[in-house]
């Protein structure tokens, strides 16, 4: 099962919400909107999906690696180290 299966419902709302997002910038583009005005929304955009993406790493933490980890073994190694190339990901965006 996913770490985040609990709150599945809550983050498929806020992956639908960001594509309506996408979807009003495509549309201010079509409607030549200022240039300023699109960037706007883009950066909006990317906060909400990083946003998410932290929930998503938070949910990994606190479920998937936290039960690898009382398990021990090469699985904790393998999850923790899944995790750090995750946050490594996440921080260069």
């Amino acid at each position: 099962m996913a770490g985040y299966g609990q709150h599945k419902e809550e983050i498929i709302r806020r992956l639908r919400r960001i594509e309506g997002q996408v979807r009003g910038v495509q549309r201010m583009v079509d409607e030549d909107v200022y240039c300023i005005d699109v960037l706007t929304q883009v950066s909006a955009v990317n906060a909400a999906l990083q946003s998410c993406a932290v929930a998503l790493l938070d949910e990994h933490l606190s479920c998937c690696v936290t039960e690898a980890i009382a398990r021990g073994g090469d699985q904790a190694k393998e999850k923790v180290g899944e995790a750090s190339k995750a946050i490594a990901r996440l921080i260069r965006t």
